[in-house]
């Protein structure tokens, strides 16, 4: 087993063993914990199924190849390009991306994208109209603009930097 197995396994069995000890000690609080637990499961168990499908689809479709081609270090402006608008239209709970974004990392994707790709996240197509309409349209504009281009700025520092 590898290191980061083992201690993935001592952390559930502290875990469980931890509840184990809350059941013995106090078996209302253990109950409120578990409903707490299966209500915030059941929140997150259809995102998790979207990410899978996801990783699941990269894995079957994209090659090591295809994502060092347009995501790897030779990708040029098209890879930054593909980078902001993922962001962009990516939706749900950003840690649920991490494991892809992981996956594609290990096929070759540069850190500087997936820096941008992070940080366009913020820009929110469905709230433009919301921020249109509470800051008005100039502003949104610029601001959105701003994020985007500085997104690309951090991206080369995090490319220079690690």
């Amino acid at each position: 087993m590898k290191k980061k197995q083992v201690f993935n396994l001592i952390l559930l069995l502290a875990a469980i063993f931890a509840y184990i000890i809350l059941f013995i000690i106090n078996k209302h609080i253990f109950y409120i914990s578990i409903h707490y637990f299966w209500h915030i499961f059941l929140r997150v168990f259809y995102a998790l199924i979207i990410v899978f499908v996801f990783i699941f689809l990269t894995n079957l479709f994209i090659s090591p190849k295809s994502v060092i081609k347009y995501l790897g270090k030779e990708s040029g402006i098209k890879g930054w390009w593909i980078s902001v608008i993922a962001g962009i239209i990516s939706t749900g709970s950003i840690y649920l991306w991490y494991p892809l974004l992981k996956e594609l990392k290990e096929m070759g994707m540069r850190k500087g994208l997936i820096a941008v790709f992070l940080y366009n996240r913020a820009v929110k197509i469905p709230i433009l109209p919301v921020m249109v309409y509470y800051f008005g349209w100039l502003y949104t504009l610029i601001l959105t603009f701003y994020m985007v281009v500085f997104s690309v700025i951090l991206g080369l520092i995090m490319e220079k930097v690690s």
